[in-house]
């Protein structure tokens, strides 16, 4: 039985991911399939690598200020740097020179045509090109020139690859989606936070809040737009809410697994800890479900 993988878009919640995989391993569930968009993509890449230890040890060593370095402040195409994105992926998902023919189980990761919308299926050459194509957020990181085509986020058009898999020729597909009751949580959560948080995150929430309120002055500070973070997870949470939900009705998976991850803001990647544990929890609360499809003893 070829057992398919779909792991879903989600950013900072990605790290659920990790979570995910390790409860179904303590099953004694291995897929041979493994397909992702966007974080999906870049953990799939580094569990099919046989990096997922790596990456795990470096996500939960994350703190916010390991993660602000990740960000550019003068950004030109993007509010990552490139750079330093690059040496991460080097370290702990695949190398310049792994290729995704070589791995043991197929893999393959979720791209956006940025010209005509299409969704794009990575399935052969450069493992680096397709994580970085599938995750490559607008606004957040710089389009990726692929085959002549200029790519984007996977989670724009299938932020959850349960059609690839079955494509790939998986039997049973389980899916993890990240986007569950998220709409509407991390813009209510963010508007507390920025009061709250002081340190460097904070600071420079408070620039992009500075310079998007100069732009639309406004009376009242009930009346002041969002801040440009804000807007873009605000923006990225209805769009993949919408899409899954529509994917998920005509191409259901198997077995459904959504961590409740709405707590947990766009760019929060220092929360790993709370990510992982919550996608192990969630495979613990399907158990009876996943051993009655795949007649586990």
């Amino acid at each position: 039985m070829n057992i398919g993988l779909a792991l879903g878009s989600g950013s900072s919640r990605g790290w659920s991911h990790i979570g995910v995989i390790r409860a179904l391993a303590e099953l004694g569930i291995t897929p041979t399939i493994v397909c992702g968009t966007s974080i999906g993509s870049l953990v799939g890449a580094s569990y099919v690598a046989n990096n997922l230890d790596k990456l795990e040890t470096w996500a939960r060593s994350l703190t916010r200020f390991e993660t602000v370095r990740f960000l550019d402040i003068t950004p030109l195409n993007g509010f990552v740097d490139t750079e330093k994105f690059h040496y991460f992926l080097n370290q702990y998902v695949a190398g310049d020179d792994s290729v995704i023919e070589q791995f043991d189980k197929q893999y393959a990761a979720v791209a956006t045509d940025l010209e005509t919308g299409r969704e794009v299926w990575l399935q052969r050459g450069s493992v680096l090109e397709a994580v970085w194509s599938s995750i490559s957020l607008p606004g957040l990181f710089p389009a990726i020139k692929h085959n002549e085509k200029w790519l984007v986020d996977g989670g724009l058009v299938n932020p959850v690859p349960v059609s690839v898999c079955r494509a790939l020729g998986a039997d049973i597909v389980i899916a993890v989606n990240l986007n569950g009751d998220i709409v509407g949580k991390h813009f209510q959560k963010e508007n507390k936070a920025i009061k709250e948080d002081t340190g460097v995150v904070g600071k420079i929430t408070d620039i992009v809040r500075e310079y998007t309120s100069s732009v639309f002055s406004t009376a009242k500070e009930q009346d002041q737009p969002p801040g440009l973070f804000e807007a873009i997870a605000g923006s990225v949470n209805i769009t993949q809410d919408r899409i899954t939900r529509s994917r998920m009705a005509g191409d259901p998976p198997d077995i459904m697994l959504s961590p409740k991850l709405s707590h947990i803001g766009l760019l929060e990647f220092y929360r790993a800890a709370e990510a992982i544990s919550e996608g192990k929890k969630c495979v613990q609360r399907m158990i009876p479900e996943i051993k009655h499809i795949l007649q586990l003893a």
